[in-house]
């Protein structure tokens, strides 16, 4: 598995195309290890690394996030030392620390020596990281599918269907403190691409209501009025400075403009 991984990387050109390779081969593997240990019985795959797995989002994610749905019988400890054996037995110098709380499981698997080894570190020491999290209290009223898919590898996992993952988009969206440029463009390929789409409004008001939102929920005839007010005031200098790194095609930046994604919203 590290052979190919190593082959992978030095087959493409660029610091960040290779970054971004490279995490992404590992969150596939790190996908294939959690359906090993039945991972997929308790948990769901959302996000935006749900999405580009899934309907080919084109821009690679940093972290591999899920939501709890079924906490009998579930131990992330348990799960996170599975994970952590059959990377080290896969040739990966890894280690991986993990915390749980009411609200989030967190586990960060650092891989030691692996940037020198692909070659984009002279240093020994610096590390290359790939970020779980599994939402220990989710919102209600998402709904869920079971996919197969392959990506390197054959792939089958548990994830939310297409309005509820919207509809996360949504919330982040809406609730997020700073601009975080990759919501903004994952929202004018979502409306690019699906023109009719609804987000799931149960996990939506569920999720805000989480979340302390004070104001009217939205509905299916005024979410976009929502969206319009939050694109409208944002500083899309901020928006191009956060997602231009993890991009298949720099270039779409100049279709996913504010003007663009604002028509769309309109529709």
């Amino acid at each position: 598995m590290k052979d190919y991984l190593l082959e992978l990387v030095s087959s493409v050109d660029g610091e960040n195309k290779k970054l971004n390779v490279m995490r992404e081969y590992l969150q596939s593997y790190i996908l294939r290890i959690l359906f090993e240990r039945k991972f997929f019985n308790h948990s769901a795959f959302i996000g935006g690394t749900a999405l580009r797995f899934l309907y080919g989002l084109p821009r690679f994610s940093q972290d591999l996030d899920f939501s709890l749905i079924k906490k009998d019988n579930f131990s992330f400890s348990e799960i996170i030392e599975f994970l952590q054996t059959k990377l080290s037995s896969s040739g990966y110098r890894v280690n991986i620390k993990y915390s749980e709380n009411n609200v989030v499981y967190s586990a960060m698997a650092k891989f030691s020596q692996l940037l020198l080894e692909v070659g984009l570190s002279p240093l020994q020491d610096r590390n290359f990281s790939v970020k779980i999290e599994v939402d220990s209290n989710p919102p209600q009223g998402a709904k869920v599918e079971d996919k197969l898919i392959n990506k390197y590898f054959p792939l089958s996992f548990l994830s939310y269907d297409l309005s509820s993952l919207f509809a996360g988009k949504l919330h982040a969206l809406l609730t997020r403190k700073y601009t975080k440029g990759r919501d903004f463009f994952d929202l004018g390929w979502y409306l690019s691409r699906w023109q009719d789409i609804c987000p799931n409004l149960e996990l939506l008001s569920n999720a805000l209501k989480q979340t302390g939102w004070k104001a009217d929920f939205p509905t299916r005839d005024n979410w976009r009025d929502y969206l319009y007010e939050i694109v409208d005031g944002t500083d899309w200098n901020l928006v191009q400075k956060d997602v231009e790194a993890f991009l298949e095609r720099p270039a779409d930046l100049e279709i996913f403009n504010k003007e663009n994604i604002l028509k769309l919203i309109k529709n």
